[in-house]
């Protein structure tokens, strides 16, 4: 099993009724015994994670999840994190045991349709079923992908992986671009990474580290420093940098101290392009400008952190955007795969740099956010922003642009 970031798997959640054979359905596609089995209706009750090697699309991350038909008040909150699971599906397989989809299934399936998640339907069991004719007839007037399968004589169970390959989003069968096109063999970039209270402890952060191995795929010459030691770089640089890719948090200095002819931009900035959502993010930002006294402020985080008393997101940013907008604001922070249901409530969403996530799940939220009419940005964005250089920070895309 090859070692991938979280943000960079496939994640293909198994939806169905309880006893539908979700379980049964990711050993057979796997070829182990890797999620528990038994006929014993609602064995799964969370949400269960489990990783495999999915070839051509590389490592992917299987979601066992409880019974969309469960019941009574524990099974309600059971189906309510199953709900969960869609915000962070790339792909959807949806498991029914032969028998016409009851109320419980249609629900969700014409959920998981709004959502817009490519999704196929497994007639699972077809050793004993024949499977039925209402369901084929829901899917074919569709247009949803469908196959039969028996986990038991593996019958189907190629068909069904051959069909998740087809509906892989684009981006894991495209090689995106983070970097390589803004630089040039034997350019100069210095990245700029602070070493302070949130840092971990022995380690650079996911985005700097793929930044930098994406940097010396392209050829550059890439200098690693913290904010106190840019300068004395600049200075000491026989070769004028190109570029400097730095940590939002030390945007403001950075573009005090790095001459105008230098470029600058963000890690955040340039993992909004990665993942495709820089026009959107762009257009966000603008929110905060109009924002007025008592407007709510949704500040997302993908991953869940120990609290620092300088917290990016509970302390800087809402001291920042009060400051910039010069208006009481009200905050709340929603952090890990957790995203309120009530957005309407927000003026607008400030998101983290979405490392920790795959582009699938980042694009749910901007589209939850937009369908309900709210604006969102992230974090880079926001300080370049109320830092006065977003415009800065931008350029060095307008010039990729030009050159492609």
């Amino acid at each position: 099993m090859s070692s991938s970031p979280r943000g960079e798997r496939l994640i293909i959640a198994l939806i169905g009724k309880r006893n539908a054979g979700k379980s049964s359905l990711i050993n057979a596609l796997t070829g182990q015994e890797i999620a528990i089995v038994s006929e014993v209706p609602g064995t799964t009750t969370d949400p269960v994670d489990k990783h495999y090697e999915l070839l051509p699309l590389g490592p992917v991350t299987f979601y066992d999840t409880a019974g969309v038909d469960d019941s009574g008040e524990l099974g309600q909150k059971r189906v309510k994190a199953t709900r969960k699971i869609l915000y962070r599906a790339d792909i959807v397989i949806f498991v029914n045991d032969g028998e016409s989809f009851d109320a419980s299934e249609l629900e969700m399936l014409e959920r998981i349709q709004e959502m817009e998640i490519p999704m196929v339907v497994v007639f699972n069991k077809s050793d004993i079923s024949y499977g039925s004719r209402e369901n084929l007839h829901y899917c074919n007037e569709r247009g949803i992908p469908h196959v039969k399968v028996s986990t038991v004589s593996k019958e189907g169970v190629l068909a069904c992986k051959e069909e998740i390959i087809r509906l892989a989003p684009k981006y894991l069968k495209e090689n995106r671009i983070l970097s390589g096109d803004l630089v040039q063999p034997y350019d100069h970039v210095i990245l700029v990474a602070p070493i302070d209270s949130a840092a971990p402890k022995g380690r650079l952060i996911l985005p700097q580290v793929q930044v930098l191995r994406d940097l010396m795929d392209h050829d550059a010459i890439v200098t690693v420093v913290k904010e106190t030691e840019l300068k004395m770089s600049l200075e000491l640089s026989v070769k004028k940098p190109w570029l400097v890719i730095t940590d939002s948090q030390v945007i403001e200095q950075v573009n005090r101290e790095v001459p105008d002819d230098i470029l600058v931009t963000t890690f955040s900035v340039l993992f909004a392009r990665y993942k495709g959502e820089l026009d959107i993010l762009l257009e966000g930002v603008e929110r905060i400008k109009t924002l007025q006294d008592g407007d709510k402020v949704l500040i997302a985080e993908a991953c869940s952190h120990h609290v620092q008393k300088d917290d990016i997101g509970r302390v800087k940013l809402p001291k920042w955007l009060q400051e910039f907008t010069r208006k009481e604001l009200i905050f709340d922070t929603y952090a890990g795969h957790d995203f309120p249901e009530n957005l309407e409530d927000y003026a607008v969403c400030v998101h983290c740099g979405a490392c920790m996530i795959n582009p699938m799940e980042m694009n749910r939220r901007i589209i939850e956010c937009h369908r309900r009419g709210v604006p969102i940005t992230n974090y880079g964005m926001t300080i370049s922003l109320v830092q006065g250089v977003l415009e800065r920070v931008i350029k060095p895309f307008s010039l990729a642009r030009d050159k492609a």
